[in-house]
């Protein structure tokens, strides 16, 4: 499920930067740079000088990243949760336009609604004995409160602009967006509550054994400085944690 939500989430990434998706399949992901995301993932600031002080155009380049394990091998770059292109691509996504909205593109010569819906992708990580992270993309309906998960994979096969198609407009929302975001937080929570967490236990099993281990090395001093400064490192490390935070979001005005 991370690579799957991984490989989609890049995908949407470059999708929605302009850039032209070349092969997408099994975990591996080529894609065509524009000038704009070659200067922001691709680091030649001295290339594109030179190319602009003589009058040319500049000729981006293509990167394929790889995000299934298996396909390691494969010429193209291995990226994955904490990797550094990755925390690249987060710190270009936060120095940007947080939320965004955008429309549909509809070709129609009849008076057509466009139905707001609220998307939001959000990062879950867990934090202890291993670090694990999970992306969700979730979709609501700012009219009905109807919700969808998986929305980026709902939109990339729509065309979307920042303005509105001719003979369209939009419904105003009925639900503010502070109160559907809580009922996103919500799903999350309960996906959270309802979710097997032996990663967890693991991890409270792994610390207390290591609390004892160095508690019998100081020969049970409780009062040792050393000892209560290695059995706090110790409780922070593995005391396991689940935080999760928007990457990005935004309004979207579909048809349907």
């Amino acid at each position: 499920m991370e690579i799957t939500n991984l490989h989609e989430f890049l995908k949407s990434y470059f999708t929605a930067h302009a850039c032209d998706i070349l092969t997408s399949s099994d975990g591996v992901l080529c894609v065509q740079l524009t000038e704009e995301m070659d200067r922001t993932l691709m680091n030649r600031p001295f290339y594109w000088h030179y190319i602009k002080s003589i009058g040319q155009e500049g000729e981006p380049m293509q990167l394929t990243l790889v995000t299934n394990p298996n396909k390691k091998d494969t010429d193209g770059e291995w990226i994955h949760f904490g990797s550094p292109r990755l925390q690249q691509i987060m710190n270009d996504l936060k120095a940007k336009q947080h939320n965004v909205k955008v429309f549909e593109n509809v070709a129609t010569t009849e008076h057509t609604p466009m139905y707001p819906w609220l998307v939001v992708n959000i990062k879950i990580s867990y934090q202890g004995k291993h670090n694990m992270d999970e992306l969700f993309s979730i979709g609501l309906q700012l009219v009905t409160g109807k919700m969808k998960t998986n929305m980026m994979e709902t939109l990339e096969e729509t065309s979307l602009s920042k303005g509105i198609s001719d003979f369209c407009y939009p419904i105003s929302p009925l639900i503010k967006l502070p109160s559907a975001y809580k009922r996103i937080e919500s799903v999350i929570d309960t996906y959270l509550e309802n979710k097997e967490h032996t990663w967890a236990t693991q991890s409270l099993d792994t610390l207390d054994e290591e609390i004892k281990l160095v508690k019998h090395f100081y020969n049970n001093d409780l009062d040792h400085p050393q000892l209560k400064k290695e059995i706090a490192d110790l409780t922070e490390r593995y005391t396991p944690i689940i935080k999760h935070h928007v990457v990005n979001g935004g309004v979207v005005y579909l048809r349907k």
